[in-house]
């Protein structure tokens, strides 16, 4: 557990820390400022195509495996940043990072094969936070690197601590031995990779290009068309990639749409609390605070969702996992509405940061424990790893439209030098933190339609005769003779004592 873990916040820790060094990299590789945006984008690509393939991979050649082989390409594309002094290179190291995205799903699963019932729950809440972890750590340890040491030092820490984990998964984890049999579906895996890079590209740059952008437009269009055809696919093949017929279940799919949403409102949080604090003091809400400051902003929020996980794993034991993620997009929902209501003062903004971290963190620990529910442990890790998807690309389209919101409401402010200032208004951060807090309601709406699990027979069905039933019996009835094994030998008889008329009792 320590292990998977600790993997899960490295991962999410290399996803993150390279914000801080965004605003140097066209300095420092010698690219265009519209360029360096790819250093994100690659691998939120990447991530979104792995999360999927190595989760259905890990259900039919194990979990482990490709537990390791994530890992693997985490550490080698930190060793590949370390040494690039050139945006392409750096691009190619962010895209072999981006594979990593596939661990945290993949340990969900492997927890779910290993360890008993009643520890699923707390292992599988705890797995959910190192998300939050990741994030609230890796901002503030970024830019102290970026701002003391050499930025190369960012990632060879990325690299010792990566490869540090993959030596400890390979020595200490054992492969669970539940497989789903057939081969891989690798039309499937061409046409789902090829539709969610082109989706994904048209909602992390359309903030950039514009929403009717003929680029926008067209990618969108490309990548329904494609998805549609690769679902038509998927219903007809043998051994799919992804069982449609399944996913489209309420049980599964409103889970699934409920990651979407949760992905989206989580987002906003960390995506807008840093510039907020960093803005200019002439903006008259803005702190003026370092990067350095502002990452650490979000440390208390990364401390709460550790403290979370074992209350909302208590929580989805007593009243279900349904009630905690409906709880959770709630919380979320009244964070924002405070963050809404005060975002000029620093208490205010990391109060209103720790209220939506809490619900994160019951809500991200619910979807694993409801898919889990819904789906045959031989397919956890191939739902897991679409549900992981859903959320990112929730959160690739809240980025895009924070970014369209807070560049609509951007304006030239004058500094006490009376230098103009360009940043964006405080009805700009509002109008985001309300449309992540509707966005968290509807998700507490999806939530709530996701149907009960059946409850158990009151007479299991019996495996060899599907419609049989136990004979009902009262006390004072006489079991059939063929239902009671009579004792043959006179010893036994001597055994239980004469009855009262002289027979054995």
């Amino acid at each position: 557990m320590a292990v998977l873990a600790a993997g899960g916040i490295v991962t999410t820790l290399v996803q993150t820390a390279v914000v801080p060094l965004l605003p140097q990299l066209p300095r420092l590789t010698g690219a265009a400022p519209v360029d360096v945006g790819w250093v994100v984008t690659i691998t939120l690509l990447t991530g979104a195509v792995a999360t999927p393939l190595l989760g259905r991979a890990g259900d039919m050649y194990g979990k482990r495996r490709m537990l390791l082989l994530a890992l693997g390409a985490l550490a080698a594309g930190s060793l590949v940043c370390a040494f690039a002094s050139t945006l392409p290179w750096l691009l190619a190291g962010r895209a072999l990072q981006g594979v990593g995205a596939a661990v945290v799903p993949l340990a969900i699963s492997f927890l779910r094969g290993v360890l008993p019932p009643q520890r699923t729950g707390s292992a599988v809440a705890l797995m959910s936070s190192t998300v939050g972890i990741g994030a609230a750590l890796g901002l503030p340890l970024a830019a102290l690197l970026v701002q003391y040491a050499d930025w190369h030092a960012m990632f060879w820490a990325m690299t010792v601590l990566s490869t540090g984990v993959l030596a400890l998964a390979w020595r200490l984890l054992r492969e669970e031995p539940v497989r789903s049999p057939g081969r891989f579906d690798l039309p499937g895996a061409f046409g789902l990779s090829t539709g969610l890079v082109l989706l994904l590209l048209a909602l992390s740059k359309a903030g950039e290009w514009g929403w009717g952008s003929w680029r926008t437009l067209g990618l969108s269009g490309a990548a329904l068309l494609i998805l549609t055809g690769w679902t038509v696919h998927q219903r007809r093949a043998p051994r799919p990639l992804v069982d449609v017929r399944l996913a489209t279940r309420p049980a599964v799919l409103l889970p699934h749409l409920a990651a979407l949403l949760a992905g989206f409102a989580f987002y906003a949080n960390s995506l807008v609390t840093a510039q907020l604090v960093q803005a200019p003091r002439a903006t008259g809400y803005g702190l003026g605070l370092s990067v350095v400051a502002a990452g650490a902003c979000l440390l208390p929020s990364g401390v709460i969702m550790v403290l979370c996980a074992s209350l909302s794993a208590r929580m989805s034991a007593a009243r279900g996992a349904k009630a905690t993620l409906a709880l959770g997009t709630v919380v979320i929902a009244a964070g924002y509405g405070l963050r809404f209501a005060d975002s000029r003062q620093l208490w205010a903004v990391i109060a209103g940061a720790a209220v939506v971290s809490v619900g994160t963190a019951l809500a991200y620990s619910a979807l694993p424990m409801l898919i889990m529910r819904a789906v045959p442990l031989e397919q956890t890790a191939a739902a897991n790893g679409l549900n992981v998807l859903m959320r990112t690309i929730g959160q690739a389209l809240c980025s895009a439209v924070v970014a369209t919101v807070l560049a609509q409401h951007t304006r030239l402010f004058t500094d006490p030098a009376g230098a103009a200032v360009s940043a964006p208004t405080l009805d700009g951060y509002r109008t985001a933190f309300a449309a992540a807090g509707a966005v968290a309601l509807l998700a507490c709406a999806a939530a709530c339609l996701i149907p009960r699990p059946p409850r158990p027979a009151l007479f299991p069905l019996q495996e060899t005769e599907p419609d049989a039933r136990p004979e009902l019996r009262l006390p004072s009835q006489r079991p059939p003779a063929d239902d009671v094994q009579e004792a043959a030998d006179p010893s036994a008889d001597a055994r239980l004592g004469p009855g009262p008329a002289g027979t054995t009792a």
